[in-house]
């Protein structure tokens, strides 16, 4: 069959498409890493920088201005006869949503990294979250070329704080500036660039026992996860190229090893073998488990099969609405009909692109492992399933951060406040991590998100996007409430009689901090009452109303977490109970019950990461301590210092202007969400 198929479509099939997504802390290069892949296969003519604003994925105005990824952006191209889909996603953590949302739909990832900080905060928490979603993954160690670069320390920094075990494939050859190129483990040969050539020949004889001496180190690592390689590993001297490679691949697929190459892409040295390992060891769309909808009904990545789609993406262009779908199983054509499982609508597919970031090709079909984007759904929304009317199905939709800054937002000029609202909406619509709300008590429209500068984007497109003068207020945190000491007991007799069908729910609730632990987030309701004296419809109604409950604390109204609520007792009438009548009682119930408990407040905390020279040290200390910051570590690294703390994340806005003054300008930070924590 293949024969007959053009080289176009044998890269569309299943088995030689390569879903994969670029993570890393923000400035590890991920963005060149990406320009540099899409240059050396031919998708592009010339070679973008960020610092140029010449990137085909950072094409937003805002990203070039800014020289950091905001929005992922998907690109294609074609590797040794391989479809190479790639969303290089953003590294600020402002923006992680973005990740998320791309994890989703990918079968593998480039974990980027670089060869001097190693893994960094925001690396470790996008790894936290790949893991969450089970997706294999290669690491590329990058910016060799750099003074003070250290693979082998970058490579300790994942064994210690990734806690996955490093398969290093590669040996560089030449350290920081007279980096040069890389040794290869697996076939024992040397590449090596000059200007954008790359040799392969012989190791050079001063590596030779290096290399020698790291291939027998990896065989020794592969033998102990593998059980093949453990058999010719002990069986023969060495073990061969070719098992070494298929246990690479297993152990990258089942998440035991980390296969490691290393490179600098400024440098365009290291891309063409991470091309090859990408190809090598990440798995392929029937590679991955069979898709598994939320009723357990499992589709194959077969284009015979009935279409099953998930969308995680929605945006508007001038040139209409596009909504990016990765294409699980089935076939779908340019016209087809599909079923929109969020609102039970059927709409038409007008056309179907391939995406290549702001730029699009129009294409006749996509096919099971597809990544692509479509024209012509008004309805859906990111996380819907899209599939064949005749054979439904419901996946998993990506999960959403809950917003922790809010700003009050309106037009300068009355008459645009209609507009204003119409734009807020659809930048919700594109961004889920956004959201809008009306303050009951002051009128005014208040926009959440993730960040200071997510907000900060938000605006800004409200002003380029959409021609808006909008004024901002200032940005306040979303606080919690909780409980620090419950109560026992607490009886509520719900009863209302008021002509016809009356209501009676009779409840009892003790209320405590969950897991014991004043703090804590989350939410658990059970039930010990036996005898069927509160029927099991019932006790999911109380429940019910408990959760409606937990919307506004008894201190400031705000949501409250951190709690368990159990119904212990109850009883009901044989006319007059109901499910709305046991709902009303849990929600009074609880509202009661918390205002005889003792509740204090949370506020969101974050982990800060501050780099400063030593010398400056001192100060930034103080400036933490002030901030109610707590330092949880601190280590000196090549006359800089790297303070960790955790602070609330009211008191970091307007620090990185603080930090500049403090430092002269030489100071730099991250900061990572760590939950929350007593306000104090």
């Amino acid at each position: 069959m293949r024969a007959h198929l053009s080289k176009q479509e044998q890269a569309d099939l299943p088995a030689v498409v390569r879903n994969l997504g670029i993570l890393a802390h923000v400035d590890a290069g991920k963005t060149t890493v990406t320009e540099r892949m899409l240059y050396l296969a031919g998708a592009t003519y010339k070679r973008g920088e960020v610092h140029d604003g010449t990137t085909v994925t950072d094409f937003d105005s805002q990203e070039r201005d800014r020289g950091i990824t905001i929005f992922a952006a998907a690109v294609s191209c074609v590797w040794d006869g391989h479809r190479v889909n790639l969303i290089d996603t953003p590294g600020h953590v402002d923006f992680s949503d973005e990740v998320e949302r791309s994890l989703r739909v990918l079968d593998g990832a480039i974990a980027v990294f670089d060869a001097v900080a190693g893994v960094e905060p925001q690396s470790e928490s996008v790894w936290r979250r790949a893991d969450r979603y089970g997706v294999p993954r290669v690491a590329f160690v990058n910016k060799l070329d750099r003074a003070g670069a250290d693979l082998d320390a970058a490579v300790e920094s994942i064994r210690r704080r990734l806690h996955r075990a490093p398969l290093v494939v590669q040996l560089p050859i030449g350290q920081e500036d007279r980096f040069a190129g890389v040794v290869d483990l697996v076939r024992m040969r040397a590449l090596v660039w000059e200007g954008d050539a790359c040799q392969e020949g012989p190791v050079p004889e001063d590596l030779l026992d290096e290399a020698r001496r790291r291939r027998r180190l990896l065989e020794e690592s592969v033998a102990e996860l593998h059980a093949d390689a453990l058999e010719e590993f002990c069986a023969l001297p060495s073990i061969s190229d070719r098992t070494l490679a298929a246990a690479l691949r297993d152990l990258t697929a089942s998440g035991a090893g980390l296969v490691v190459l290393c490179g600098s892409a400024y440098r365009n040295r290291g891309i063409e073998p991470l091309l090859d390992a990408v190809v090598a060891y990440l798995p392929s769309p029937l590679d991955v488990p069979a898709v598994r909808g939320v009723d357990g009904a499992e589709r194959a990545a077969d284009p015979e099969a009935p279409l099953a789609a998930l969308a995680f993406k929605v945006s508007s262009t001038a040139t209409g609405r596009l909504t990016y779908l990765r294409v699980y199983s089935g076939t779908m054509r340019k016209g087809d009909m599909v079923l929109d499982t969020g609102t039970g609508r059927t709409e038409r597919v007008s056309r179907i692109l391939r995406v290549q970031a702001d730029r699009h090709t129009e294409v006749d079909r996509a096919v099971a492992g597809d990544i692509v984007a479509v024209v012509g759904l008004k309805s859906a929304r990111t996380g819907t399933t899209l599939c064949a009317p005749e054979a439904p199905l419901v996946l998993e939709p990506p999960s959403a951060a809950d917003p922790v800054v809010s700003v009050a937002i309106e037009a300068r000029r009355s008459v645009d406040a209609d507009r204003l609202a119409s734009a807020l909406a659809r930048l919700a619509e594109e961004d889920p991590s956004l959201a809008v709300r009306t303050d009951a008590e002051t009128g005014q429209t208040l926009l959440s998100g993730m960040g200071e500068l997510h907000l900060e984007v938000a605006a800004e497109k409200l002003r380029r996007d959409h021609g808006l003068d909008v004024a901002v207020g200032r940005p306040q945190v979303a606080l919690r409430e909780t409980v620090t000491l419950g109560v026992a007991g607490l009886l509520y007799r719900h009863v209302k009689q008021d002509g016809g069908a009356g209501q009676f729910a009779h409840v009892v609730l003790d209320v405590e901090p969950l897991d014991g632990e004043p703090g804590s987030e989350g939410f658990e309701f059970r039930s010990t009452v036996v005898g069927g004296r509160v029927p099991r419809e019932y006790v999911r109604a109380v429940e019910a109303g408990c959760r409606d409950a937990l919307a506004d604390g008894p201190l400031g109204g705000h949501p409250v977490t951190g709690l368990r609520v159990t119904l212990t007792d109850g009883a009901t009438h044989p006319k007059d109970s109901s499910d709305l009548a046991f709902r009303t009682a849990g929600r009074l119930a609880l509202r009661e019950a918390l205002r005889a408990c003792a509740v204090e407040l949370l506020e969101p905390v974050v982990e800060v990461t501050v780099t400063v020279p030593d010398d400056t040290a001192g100060g930034v200390l103080g400036d933490l301590a002030a901030r109610r910051g707590r330092i949880s570590g601190s280590s000196a690294r090549a006359g800089t210092v790297v303070i960790t703390a955790v602070v609330p994340l009211a008191e970091v806005f307007g620090y990185a202007t603080r930090l500049r003054s403090r430092t002269q300008g030489r100071g730099t930070f991250t900061t990572r969400p760590a939950g929350y924590a007593p306000a104090r």
